[in-house]
């Protein structure tokens, strides 16, 4: 079973039509005390970083969140989702994240841009693979897929499988164990992003 944590904040219905279109049923939740019944859970999101914590402490959702990804079941966080992996954010104020990734969430810098760029980063761009891992089986080295945000995160290296550049080089896509992050948002990024989303319902 997936599930799909409702917190209010994000396009849903169109993650719930990715998992169906390869052919696998998620089902949004709203009730932390039901996560232990799900083997594999997505974190989507779109929205401020200290609003979206504030909507996940308000019944437990988030303690809901790092004791099912104590148990070493596959979670994944979908744009706002994954940065929410992260510590903090610096997203208007400094925020605490959920702690499943060392690292934190920061605004583009365009002091450090090659040349001038808008922010949001908004369309399709290349995630470069960093290293072997399940998520990505079966696509290129580079692969295009569809952006919008305006903070990414910074981390170790060690945790960092995707990278896209836009202005600089940032990281795209995370994994510590169990836990996945992707800041693109694969299910509306056409074939690609239903091989990721493939791939995770076999994790």
């Amino acid at each position: 079973m997936i599930g799909i944590v409702d917190y209010k904040m994000g396009n849903l219905a169109s993650v719930i039509n990715a998992f169906a279109k390869v052919g696998a049923e998620a089902r949004l939740e709203s009730d932390p005390e039901r996560l232990k019944n799900y083997d594999r859970l997505i974190l989507p999101g779109v929205g401020a970083f200290g609003d979206a914590m504030e909507h996940l402490r308000s019944n437990g959702m988030d303690e809901a969140i790092r004791d099912f990804a104590s148990r070493d079941r596959p979670l994944m966080g979908i744009c706002l989702g994954m940065q929410l992996l992260f510590e903090s954010s610096e997203e208007f104020g400094t925020h605490e994240g959920l702690g499943l990734v060392p690292g934190r969430v920061v605004r583009f810098d365009e002091t450090k841009f090659d040349h001038p760029l808008k922010v949001p980063h908004m369309g399709w761009n290349e995630l470069f693979i960093q290293k072997e891992t399940p998520l990505f089986a079966g696509l290129p080295k580079a692969f295009y897929l569809y952006f919008v945000h305006s903070y990414h995160a910074e981390c170790d290296d060690r945790y960092a499988i995707g990278k896209t550049f836009y202005g600089y080089e940032f990281v795209s896509a995370v994994q510590n164990g169990n836990v996945f992050g992707i800041q693109p948002h694969p299910e509306k990024s056409h074939d690609n992003g239903l091989k990721i989303i493939e791939n995770f319902t076999k994790l």
